[in-house]
This record gives structure tokens, sequence and C-alpha cells, in this order.
């Protein structure tokens, strides 16, 4: 029940049709009595930076979720930036400081991280390939490098934005091995679609299927369905795989700590969440 009482968090991107974090935190908030709720709204990037700054002039506001297509915007539009948020070049969660500053934090890598953990799938030494340098697959790489992967491939169809990626990361994980241009799946343990190809039907697969090892894990950040074209097509090939929710419940906990609100496990979260296609 909302009332007049009620903490609102932001869910703010574009378009709204494909979001799914309401479906997990309102669930959760109804089970444990917490007067709160995630409201979606859809604004256009264009509109981006005159609209955050009024949002947080609510007297009801208590946070915001940023994605598609404002994370790498956010950046430019916080008072504060954590350092995992800096690195990656992008922020995904806004909450307002005891002083009123606008403090900005980036939770997908290491909800990214976190799955692929729990599924089994080692991480130190390996190599990884990225395709998608915007705000969440900036996010993945920097969580990779700290994980400790030893190659670190990205991709973007916006070179200079891959490029950028490859001297941050360069910049904080000098032993790392960072390549950038290519695309190609061969040779690599770990592939992430972190691109937003499979949002829309008709969009082409991000990489060629066919050159990724059946022995390699596989990553997807789309979540408008929960098997993507690409996570299919993997799966044909005998990959294991993360679909793109898992990494919303693996980095819920973490948001709900940021603002407030304690610090669920990921299976309390996916038992009470009500996801849906």
């Amino acid at each position: 029940m909302i009332s007049g009482t009620t903490r609102l968090i932001a869910h703010i991107g574009y378009p709204t049709s494909t979001f799914k974090a309401p479906m997990i935190y309102n669930p959760w908030f109804d089970a444990r009595g917490i007067d709160a709720v995630v409201v979606p709204m859809g604004c256009k990037a264009e509109d981006y930076a005159a609209f955050l700054p009024l949002v947080f002039r609510l007297s009801n506001i208590h946070g915001a979720l940023i994605t598609m297509p404002h994370k790498v915007a956010t950046i430019g539009l916080a008072d504060r930036v954590s350092v995992t948020a800096r690195i990656a070049g992008a922020a995904n969660a806004l909450r307002l400081g005891v002083d009123g500053a606008l403090e900005a934090d980036m939770f997908d890598g290491e909800g990214f991280v976190l799955g692929v953990l729990a599924k089994g799938q080692r991480l130190d030494g390996i190599g990884a390939l990225v395709v998608g340098a915007g705000g969440v697959g900036s996010a993945i790489a920097a969580s990779l490098a700290r994980a400790g992967v030893a190659r670190l491939a990205i991709f973007d169809p916006n070179a200079g934005a891959a490029q950028a990626l490859a001297g941050r990361l360069l910049a904080a994980y000098p032993a790392l091995r960072v390549e950038t241009g290519s695309r190609d799946p061969a040779g690599f343990e770990l592939v992430v679609n972190a691109s937003p190809l499979g949002m829309n039907a008709g969009d082409p697969l991000p990489m060629d299927v066919t050159r990724i090892d059946p022995a390699a894990f596989v990553g997807e950040v789309v979540m408008k369905t929960e098997m993507t074209p690409f996570l299919s097509a993997a799966a044909e090939r005998g990959c294991r795989y993360q679909v793109g929710t898992d990494m919303l419940f693996e980095q819920i906990p973490a948001y709900l700590e940021f603002f407030g609100f304690g610090k669920p496990t990921a299976d309390e979260l996916r038992r009470t969440a009500a996801i849906s296609y």
C-alpha cells in the first residue's frame, strides 16, 4: 500500500518496458513491511540532465536506480562518486548524503561477478571478452579486473569508448592485459554481452557464437526475455550461462544496503520476487 509516508525510489531509464527491478524490490518491501516503493520513470537521454535534479527535490525521495541510457551521464551529475563508479565511468545508484550532496555508486559489476562465481566459474587468471563499453559493460569490466582476470578484451562500436575504458582499467590495474578492437570470442573462458543487442526483435547477435568455445561461460545483461537469442545460441553449443536477471538478484542486496534497508541475501529476494516477461 502506497501512502503519504511512503519513501520513493525512482527507477530512471528508457524504455521502461524492459525493467525488472520493481518486481524484485517491491515484493520484498511488502514482505518485510517496509514503507517504500520503486517506481519506473521513463526519461529520454536528452531530458535526463534537467530531470534528475528535480527528482531529488521531492520531499519523499529516498534514492534512485539508474539504468540505460543514463549510467555514464550520471557521473557528471553527482556531487560525490565512489571509486568503483569512477573506474567504471558510470553509476547506477544515487542517494542524498547527510549534507544534501548527491552520491553515486555502481553495483552492476559486483552483481555480475557474484552471479558468475556462485555458478562455479573461476575468474582469477582467465581471459574474458566484454562486448559493450557503456555503463553496464564498463562496470562489469572493472569488477572482472578486480576479481583477478588476467586478460580482458573490450569491444564497442564506439572505439573511443572502448579505448577510454581500457585506459581507466590499466590505470587501476597496471598488470592487466587489456585489448580493444575485436569481438572474436575464440580463446576466452568468459564471454559477456554487455550491449543492448537482444532488446529488440531482429537485433543481430553481439558476436559470432560459433567461435565461442563450448567450455566457455557466457553472460548476458539484457533482461527483456530470460533466454535471449544470444544465450539460446550459446546454450545450444553447450556453454554454461548466466541470464540477465541473475545480475540483478546478486546486486540488489548491495543496493538495499546503500539505501539503508539492510542487506538480504539473493536467495531471500528470489523467494519473494514476482518476475514476469
